[in-house]
């Protein structure tokens, strides 16, 4: 079974009913923004209630690490990581995503697929969501500019080609504004770093994702390989991971490398999705690859993110 639920039209900058706020220097409270109607943190955090979020249900399928063998378990999570959560059509729906470093220190990196939809509202990124503690750092509201549309870049591509023939394009990148206090996510939980033009055989990958009916999210770590796609409907060259245990709601979740045990942080080398939207098992998930185009997409949402 595919691991989306529902794939809405594409757009290379999402569509959505405010702008970039000031950044700060790490550790230190930035000056507060002016008053504005566009979506700020303690807005996000009023809707966004725990029994909301708890019943928000997967737009896709989707610590130390584990042992080396694929075998996902459930873990308290770390802080770079977490849900991504989203209106679409009345309901509420989350998939995962991860802080990237970038100079703002206000970008997180999703599945293209989960921020399809000019009928999304209210997104809003969480860290370390678990159902016991929903809030652990705070939320972080997708920014929107001066003329209502959500700051979220993904390849144009993405969206003429679809799901299946865009596969390849996947990625997604989103810029959030500070929490309630002022803080650019960042400087609170950290950020991994983005790394295109590796490899796509690593001999250890840490793989970090929430599924639908968890209160937790899962690790796995495990080797990754290359996979081809001879089915002509799906074209492109993925990074496939075994892992058991990564069903709707885990899209979106990085594929980290390099993973530093004292900062949680790691490097990132894909996210799931990509073909099939990230497989057709929960055993065994894929990545678009993480080369020349998510490198400029990045440096597009880098771009993006300066302008007011």
């Amino acid at each position: 079974m595919r691991r989306t639920l529902t794939v809405a039209a594409a757009t290379a900058a999402l569509l959505l009913p405010g702008g970039p706020l000031p950044e700060a220097e790490a550790g230190t409270a930035p000056a507060k923004a002016p008053a504005t109607d566009r979506w700020s943190a303690r807005e996000a955090e009023s809707f966004w209630t725990p029994d909301r979020m708890a019943s928000a249900v997967p737009i896709s399928r989707g610590g130390a690490p584990a042992a080396v063998d694929g075998t996902g378990r459930d873990f308290d999570g770390i802080p770079v990581v977490g849900r991504m959560f989203v209106m679409k059509g009345g309901g509420a729906y989350f998939c995962t995503a991860s802080v990237v470093a970038s100079p703002g220190r206000d970008l997180v990196l999703s599945a293209a697929h989960c921020l399809l939809g000019t009928d999304a509202r209210q997104v809003a990124f969480v860290p370390q969501y678990t159902a016991q503690n929903p809030q652990p750092y705070g939320m972080f509201p997708v920014l929107r500019d001066a003329a209502g549309r959500s700051k979220v870049w993904i390849d144009p591509r993405y969206r003429e080609l679809g799901a299946d023939k865009g596969a390849a394009l996947d990625v997604a990148f989103a810029q959030v504004g500070p929490d309630a206090d002022g803080y650019p996510v960042e400087d609170v939980v950290g950020g991994n770093r983005l790394v295109t033009g590796a490899p796509y055989a690593h001999k250890q990958v840490s793989l970090i994702g929430y599924p639908a009916s968890a209160a937790r999210p899962r690790l796995c770590v495990n080797r990754t390989t290359k996979f081809t796609s001879t089915d002509p409907r799906i074209p492109g060259s993925f990074l496939r991971i075994d892992c058991t245990g990564y069903p709707g709601g885990t899209s979106g979740g990085p594929f980290l490398t390099g993973f530093d045990e004292r900062t949680e942080t790691g490097d990132v080398v894909g996210v799931i999705g990509g073909w099939k939207t990230g497989g057709d098992t929960p055993d065994t998930s894929y990545s678009s690859y993480f080369g020349a185009d998510v490198r400029k997409l990045y440096e597009k949402a880098l771009a993006g993110a300066r302008v007011a």
